[in-house]
């Protein structure tokens, strides 16, 4: 049985610039972009939170809920350099982790034998280090496979440590919302509410062949995590399958022909990313992400080899005319058609 540790640093944007102005911990802070420029927020503090602040939001909005919220712009190559430092404590541990993001990662320490060999020590240990070395705080969650264990280490958040021991599985899942399941978003959480089901108490209740009807092959993975039974391993390579490029603009595009006008610097933008792959790999298709004023959004897909910018101007249009309103974002992308050989995830 596997021994899986999910890590995630509180609130890690914020948490970095309170280290570091200890004057920022108890007032409402946001780091993020501009009003100006139209920015969202990246992450935000928990006094901010209080306010109904969460990442993703537009900070116009952000400053409507709370007013006096001190707005702090990204300094991502700070935030890079404390995570090498929080991830070189994990990599003491064990070589077998999957990051997700700068601040989220996997821990597979089955077989370690420090720490009695506990996953449990070892997670209090990780957490006390970046506490003491790093000055942030980081909450875990213990559990025999990924998907409980990401649950887990938001069961006490912030700075919390929780612990589903294998005996707990069956009782720690039954109650359960579907919400948390891995791979359950609004559309599929409101089909599940109309069939009557809410925790993975009452998707026990249907059998393997129902949930298949109602939700394809999705259906066999909610019988799977209902049961607590995730068999994904941790992923020390990854295969990249997308790269692309976006911008928010600073006022609305307002014509389709605004949207053109702009559409050039994004693929330029797009072409210096896909040559920095080492080595390129074949693209299978071109994409482009339309959000619109009002915050929905689109993406619109071209499946076949691109060649020259017709696909993305094609694209565009037909997105376009899904909303046929101002637009705030745009972006362009290629699938790539063959995976990038396997490297060790690079966030740094």
């Amino acid at each position: 049985m596997r021994k899986i540790i999910h890590l995630d640093c509180d609130c890690f944007y914020a948490a970095v610039e309170m280290r570091d102005n200890p004057a920022l911990a108890e007032i409402p802070i946001a780091i993020g972009g501009s009003v100006e420029r139209r920015g969202v927020v990246a992450t935000c503090n928990y006094p901010a939170r209080e306010y109904g602040i969460h990442s993703a939001m537009p900070m116009a909005q952000a400053l409507k809920r709370c007013p006096h919220l001190t707005v702090i712009p990204n300094d991502m190559p700070k935030y890079k350099a404390v995570a090498q430092d929080v991830f070189a404590i994990y990599r003491e541990l064990t070589q077998r982790i999957e990051p997700l993001s700068l601040d989220e990662a996997y821990l597979d320490v089955t077989g370690v034998s420090a720490y009695q060999g506990s996953a449990t020590l070892m997670a209090e240990a990780i957490r006390a280090r970046v506490a003491q070395e790093v000055g942030i705080t980081v909450s875990a969650g213990v559990a025999p496979n990924k998907f409980l264990a990401k649950i887990a280490s938001d069961w006490h958040k912030p700075d919390g440590l929780c612990v589903v021991p294998p005996e707990a599985i069956d009782e720690f899942v039954r109650a359960l919302p579907v919400t948390k399941l891995h791979g359950v978003g609004p559309r599929t959480a409101e089909k599940l509410a109309a069939l009557g089901i809410e925790t993975c108490t009452d998707v026990r209740k249907r059998t393997l062949p129902e949930l298949v009807g109602h939700f394809g092959v999705f259906g066999k993975r909610l019988y799977e995590l209902s049961q607590g039974i995730d068999e994904r391993p941790v992923k020390v390579h990854r295969e990249r399958k997308s790269v692309s490029t976006e911008q928010t603009y600073p006022q609305d595009l307002p014509t389709l022909a605004a949207c053109h006008g702009e559409l050039g610097a994004l693929i330029d933008d797009l072409t210096r990313r896909y040559r920095r792959l080492d080595p390129p790999p074949g693209v299978r298709g071109a994409m482009v992400k339309i959000k619109f004023n009002d915050f929905t959004q689109t993406t619109v897909e071209h499946a076949g080899s691109v060649v020259d910018e017709a696909p993305f101007a094609a694209l565009l249009d037909a997105g376009w005319q899904r909303g046929r309103r101002p637009v705030r974002l745009l972006g362009v992308g290629y699938r790539l058609a063959e995976p990038a050989p396997a490297q060790q995830l690079a966030l740094f």
